[in-house]
C-alpha cells in the first residue's frame, strides 16, 4: 500500500534529520496524502483544523517543507498565484492546465508530447533531467 510506504519514508526522513516525530506532523501528512488534489497550505490548514484545532499555520508550512524535502510532495506555483502542493511519490510524470481565474489545476499526460520533448532535447545535445509544462487559460466553470 502506497500510503504506508509514504509513512515509512517520512518517518525515516524525520529520524535521519534528528527531528522529533510528532503526532501533529503525522496528522498533517496523513490528511495531505489522503486528499487527492492540489492543495494550498491554507486549504490543508482548514482540513487539518477540523480534526485537530490546535495545529497552527507554521506547523503546516514546516511539515509541507519536510514532505517536499523527503520527496513526497512538490510545490507548484503557477502564474505567480497561490503555491499549491501535490503528491509526488510513485506518481507518473504529468503536466498541468491552470485556470488563471480560480487557480484550478488539471493534470494531463500526452505521450506524444513527451516523446517530442525528448527528440528536441537530443537534437540540441541536451539530456533532459526534468521539466514542467503548464498551460494557462480559463476552466469550464470560469468561462460560464
Amino acid at each position: 500500500m502506497a500510503f504506508e510506504e509514504e509513512r515509512k519514508i517520512f518517518s525515516s526522513f524525520i529520524r535521519n534529520k534528528n527531528l522529533r516525530h510528532s503526532e501533529q506532523r503525522q496528522q498533517i501528512m496523513d490528511v495531505f496524502l489522503k486528499t487527492e488534489r492540489h492543495l494550498s497550505a491554507e486549504e490543508l490548514y482548514d482540513i487539518v483544523r477540523e480534526k485537530n484545532p490546535s495545529i497552527g499555520y507554521a506547523t503546516i508550512y514546516r511539515t509541507l517543507k519536510l514532505l517536499s524535502e523527503a520527496g513526497l510532495c512538490r510545490e507548484l506555483q503557477a502564474d505567480g498565484r497561490i503555491t499549491r502542493y501535490e503528491h509526488l511519490h510513485n506518481r507518473d510524470h504529468h503536466d498541468h492546465l491552470v485556470c488563471t481565474e480560480c487557480g484550478k489545476m488539471v493534470e494531463f499526460e500526452i505521450p506524444e508530447i513527451e516523446a517530442l520533448q525528448e527528440k528536441i532535447a537530443r537534437k540540441n545535445g541536451f539530456v533532459l533531467k526534468n521539466h514542467r509544462w503548464e498551460l494557462y487559460g480559463l476552466c469550464s466553470d470560469c468561462t460560464r
